[in-house]
């Protein structure tokens, strides 16, 4: 165990135990699966209080180099995509509240998307086009049910799978997901589910059809449009007439 005191620099002491624990699991000194020395132990390893070391534990955790779950001590750990991406959606829900965030997250989508149906328009083997046509029938069927935005997200989803590429798909099923679960319930929802799935079904046609241009500008309004119908008006006031 290391007894290292950190004192005498800029960088964070929960930063310099974070570091430390990693270069043990990556050396082996603390085994793959292994728990972690105890909140105490760390304490008194690093003399740092207990806030510091949770803090160091939780860089950990984001890292993607310890496990927690099932009322164990943490673990040590290697990291994973997956891991890493779900640790990420985390902290994007936490970030789905504030309108800035929020429309950061989406403009990250609108790229995603676009480039992925750039891809789908010119690359789609026969077996992808009729995974989108299958999604396109479920989301029409779903249409002024509570099942409608999970159809709305395969459909989606059916497009972004063209690229191949797993870490895209993974950024897309976490953080899409996340944020239609935090958007709130509109007025009108028969009519708005058939405006979008319209809008999907224009969008497969221009796919269908290969037209690169016509299938990325469909995808662009269609968030686009999407995402400003949800913005809530301001608040009016009533001004009264001056007698």
């Amino acid at each position: 165990m290391s007894s290292l005191m950190f004192s005498g620099s800029g960088e964070r002491t929960a930063d310099k135990i974070a570091a430390e624990l990693i270069d043990r699991i990556k050396t082996g000194d603390l085994p793959t699966g292994k728990p972690l020395p105890t909140e105490r132990e760390l304490c008194d390893s690093y003399d740092a209080s207990r806030p510091t070391v949770r803090e160091a534990l939780s860089l950990l955790q984001i890292k993607g180099y310890v496990s927690l779950g099932g009322g164990k001590r943490p673990r040590a750990a290697k990291p994973s995509l997956d891991q890493i991406l779900l640790s990420a959606a985390g902290h994007v829900t936490e970030l789905l509240g504030d309108a800035e965030s929020g429309a950061h997250l989406e403009q990250m989508r609108q790229f995603i998307e676009i480039g992925a149906v750039r891809s789908a328009t010119s690359n789609s083997s026969n077996i992808q086009i009729a995974k989108m046509q299958q999604a396109l029938e479920a989301n029409y069927k779903a249409i002024g049910t509570k099942d409608f935005a999970e159809t709305d997200i395969a459909f989606h989803r059916s497009i972004v799978s063209v690229v191949g590429n797993p870490v895209i798909l993974k950024l897309h099923d976490l953080f899409v997901s996340s944020m239609l679960s935090h958007r709130p319930e509109q007025p009108n929802k028969k009519f708005r589910d058939e405006q979008s799935y319209e809008e999907h079904r224009q969008i497969y046609e221009a796919v269908l059809a290969s037209n690169v241009e016509l299938a990325s500008d469909l995808v662009d309004s269609h968030l686009e449009r999407s995402y400003r119908q949800r913005l809530s008006a301001p608040q009016t006031i009533s001004i009264a007439e001056e007698n």
